[in-house]
């Protein structure tokens, strides 16, 4: 018979070797991942970085399970998001999976607090399923945050491109109309124009120009990464120009025109859904607040005289 101290000894160190075990196998995954060159890539944002070193261990052992479909879509978003050069598709993913681990473990820890407040007994109805499922809801919630996030940059990224856009082509046409290339013209565009995201894709373009890339390829790949109908019919028109040796002042001027017309009409639409977007609120909140201030008066003159 071995005596409980003796047992006990060994219980715990079958503990600690269990442990030194899973240390080693953490250490060795954490070592294998390479070392990624970010000389040239552009920060991730701020949510990223704080979790930085879990995406990358996540994203160097997830590349198997990640069909070539999903990356390439992934890809997309992330080129029309501007993201193209601070995620990889991989790491985008990954970061889905550890925000989904984070938010499952914050779902877990709350559900706790509330079942077992300090220095109370535990609430009766707190089973392990309630547990299971407060987890699976935050690891819901931690997966969708992502693709939400990166889905509102996408739509802010646009309005922002279609507000600029009329502005930054008065900027080229007014250059070309004065003496300069159209490569003089988008330099000056982005040495004035406002900060942005048209601001940086005519940037990439130049760099992309002075890397020894033909200027209308530079301009289809813009058109390509942006996927927008405005500037693929501008870098279209432009491309046209320069291939039949036509003047670009007149058709960048069209293209000015055009496009200051189509951000017009499109303020007048949203002007005109505002009525309609406000009737919901104004019936739901405001009309019964109103008829509360206005009847209140009334009813306790009515119960006052008895009736």
């Amino acid at each position: 018979m071995i005596s409980p101290d003796v047992a006990i000894y060994l219980f715990a160190l079958a503990i600690g070797l269990a442990a030194a075990l899973v240390g080693w196998l953490v250490s060795r995954s954490v070592s294998d991942v390479p070392q990624e060159d970010r000389q040239y890539k552009d920060p991730p944002p701020l949510g990223f970085r704080l979790m930085w070193l879990p995406v990358q261990w996540v994203s160097h052992h997830i590349g198997a399970f990640v069909s070539q479909r999903s990356r390439e879509q992934t890809a997309s978003k992330l080129r029309k998001a501007g993201l193209d050069y601070a995620l990889s598709p991989l790491q985008f993913v990954a970061a889905r999976w550890v925000a989904a681990c984070c938010a499952a473990a914050v779902g877990w820890w709350v559900l706790g607090s509330f079942d077992n407040p300090t220095g109370a007994a535990a609430r009766p109805g707190m089973s392990g399923a309630a547990y299971w499922q407060a987890a699976l809801a935050g690891a819901a919630m931690g997966w969708a945050y992502p693709g939400i996030w990166l889905r509102d940059r996408l739509e802010a990224r646009r309005r922002e491109l279609l507000k600029t856009l009329p502005f930054y082509l008065d900027i080229i046409t007014l250059c070309v109309e004065a003496g300069l290339n159209f490569q003089g013209a988008m330099g000056q565009a982005v040495a004035k124009g406002p900060k942005g995201a048209l601001r940086d894709e005519f940037q990439r373009v130049l760099r992309d120009i002075r890397a020894g890339k033909g200027r209308a390829d530079s301009l289809r790949a813009m058109a390509d990464r942006l996927s927008e109908p405005s500037v693929t019919s501008f870098i279209a028109s432009v491309i046209q120009a320069e291939s039949m040796g036509m003047n670009l002042g007149p058709v960048l001027r069209a293209q000015a025109d055009q496009r200051r017309t189509e951000r017009f009409l499109r303020a007048e639409k949203l002007a005109m859904e505002a009525p309609v977007k406000m009737l919901l609120p104004l019936i739901a909140f405001i009309f019964p607040c109103t008829f509360i201030v206005l009847f209140f008066p009334i009813v306790m003159k009515f119960m006052a005289s008895g009736i």
